[in-house]
């Protein structure tokens, strides 16, 4: 069968869909949890319609998979409520709990997900169209975030579990909680990256309120009872429904402490600008980026090409940290290109659950609208598709594109095009690459493809003030989360990895005293007796 015939017939009948993945499907979400308790909603629901569509003799159609609450302004401003409530200024429960009984709650929290992982992983593929390796990955990823999360944790409380004597002042620091933070993610990575500003949040002392993305919300549902049986009332509240139309109120009331969005600048932007009280809020932002990667003569091609259509691909290319433009050196631009569009043509596609897949339909709705754009757009300007039936389309699904040679009149030169588009261009001095990330509004990532070190170390000096990562021979990516995470202009603010998160959901605070003997009794007293939770010497193993 030829490539374009088995993209048009790439969505299965419902009959081919294995059963054990339609358990819990549809799912009809009508709990929300607020206060401490998991209400039910009975108005208005979102229907979820999967990026898998299912054939019939009319052709391909999507498939119905559940529904969620459309909460309103009220029930929003009832989790804003709850989740002062139960910070009180600091003086709630979770907010003067000890470190060591945050970590404990929070381990109870893991092992309640654990048991509710098949449901949450089917949901995750379901929802955006993830392989079912992948969605397991994100998982177990997203666990083991929160075990290196708590022993980063036992690190930084055993540092702070010592006093301090300079200058005659006896000082103990620590970090404090920061007050009610609102948490939102990504559909990209709805899991994994909304817990990255979750987790550290919480064990922090935090109290939450957690809005999953529009694409990605189901899978949340399974938690719900472990967020309510594990957390004291009101410290996490989850909530469903539109963004726009809910979030706007929680950051206008000023109640809003940190901001935890992994999404857009534009969205990020609005927010900002809704709070009364800027120099209060504290924002944590993972945004767009265009991360381009520079083949330099030299390089060694199949190790290219293949971290190029990893970098480019790897989950349609839906992810911040891919790889949105390739510069190619021009003398090995066609070699390059060959090899590439080769290896794009050979990726394995299909459902989300079958063995070995690597290209899946594509989540958002009118996405592959959105990219043709950018292909005609490209192709009228004097681009060419390079490899066979590239940018073809069927349904949700849209087979990768790569257009070449790209011009600055395009598109899809400076815009973010998340999802599998590919645009490569020749350059003859290594001035233009650098250039462009100069102009550019984001600086995330790059990667650099060569083998000569003297050329590598003039790129790495320059660049390393343009990005935040800057990555030898291999494609752009996150990992490993003990790395920091972050970026430049519009692509973030603030640090997320393992230890960095702790730290910016948090603010260093001490408490110091003059060296006299009545203080040092004082002190002395406090500890030994473990009247205080913060002026302390516990040590945690």
């Amino acid at each position: 069968m030829a490539l374009i015939e088995k993209i048009q017939s790439v969505f299965p009948r419902a009959t081919d869909i294995p059963e054990t993945l339609l358990n819990g499907i549809p799912c009809i979400q009508t709990g929300y949890l607020i206060d401490g308790e998991i209400r039910v909603w009975d108005g208005p629901r979102q229907k979820v319609l999967s990026p898998v569509w299912v054939m019939d003799d009319a052709g391909p159609k999507p498939f119905f998979i559940g529904e969620y609450p459309l909460l309103t302004e009220t029930e929003a401003r009832q989790a804003l409520d709850a989740a002062v409530a139960a910070y009180d200024h600091g003086r709630g429960v979770w907010p003067t709990l000890s470190v060591a009984e945050r970590i404990d709650h929070m381990e109870q929290f893991a092992f309640r997900m654990i048991e509710v992982k098949d449901r949450v992983v089917r949901f995750l593929m379901w929802e955006i169209g993830k392989s079912l390796q992948d969605s397991e990955k994100e998982f177990n990823r997203t666990i083991q975030y929160i075990h290196d999360t708590l022993a980063a944790l036992k690190d930084l409380d055993r540092i702070s579990s010592r006093f301090t004597v300079e200058e005659r002042i006896i000082g103990q620091i620590r970090r404090a909680p920061m007050g009610v933070v609102l948490c939102m993610g990504p559909f990209n990575y709805p899991l994994n990256e909304t817990f990255t500003t979750l987790i550290p949040a919480l064990v922090m002392g935090n109290t939450v309120i957690l809005k999953p993305p529009k694409h990605g919300a189901l899978l949340f549902a399974p938690l719900l009872s472990a967020f309510l049986d594990i957390f004291p009332k009101g410290v996490i509240n989850v909530i469903y429904g539109e963004g726009r139309k809910m979030i706007p109120p929680l950051m206008a009331s000023g109640k809003i402490n940190v901001l935890g969005l992994i999404g857009t600048s534009k969205t990020a932007n609005a927010l900002k600008k809704q709070h009364p009280n800027p120099n209060r809020l504290r924002c944590v932002l993972g945004l767009e980026a265009k991360n381009p990667a520079i083949v330099l003569k030299g390089a060694d091609l199949d190790l290219a090409v293949r971290e190029c259509v990893l970098g480019s691909l790897s989950f349609n290319g839906q992810r911040c940290t891919a790889l949105k433009i390739l510069f190619l050196e021009a003398d090995i631009a066609d070699a390059f290109l060959a090899r590439f569009a080769e290896a794009v043509n050979a990726l394995p596609f299909g459902m989300p659950w079958l063995d070995g897949v690597f290209l899946t339909p594509v989540a958002e709705k009118g996405k592959t609208d959105h990219l043709q754009e950018f292909v005609s757009d490209a192709i009228l300007k004097g681009a060419r598709v390079m490899n066979p039936s590239g940018a073809t389309v069927c349904g949700s699904f849209f087979f990768p594109a790569v257009l070449y040679p790209v011009n600055d009149k395009m598109r899809v030169y400076h815009e973010e095009q998340f999802g599998p588009v590919i645009p490569a261009l020749p350059f003859d001095k290594i001035e233009e690459p650098i250039l462009y990330m100069i102009n550019s509004n984001y600086g995330q990532q790059v990667s650099i493809f060569g083998n000569d070190p003297d050329q590598m170390a003039r790129l790495i000096d320059p660049l390393v003030n343009q990005v935040c990562r800057v990555n030898i021979n291999s494609q752009c990516q996150r990992g490993p989360d003990t790395f920091p995470f972050t970026g430049r202009k519009d692509s973030a603010e603030g640090t997320l990895s393992v230890s960095d998160a702790l730290r910016v959901f948090s603010i260093r605070t001490l408490v110091a005293a003059k060296e006299t003997e009545v203080n040092k009794k004082i002190i002395t007293r406090i500890v030994r007796d473990h009247k205080s939770k913060f002026l302390a010497t516990d040590f945690i193993l």
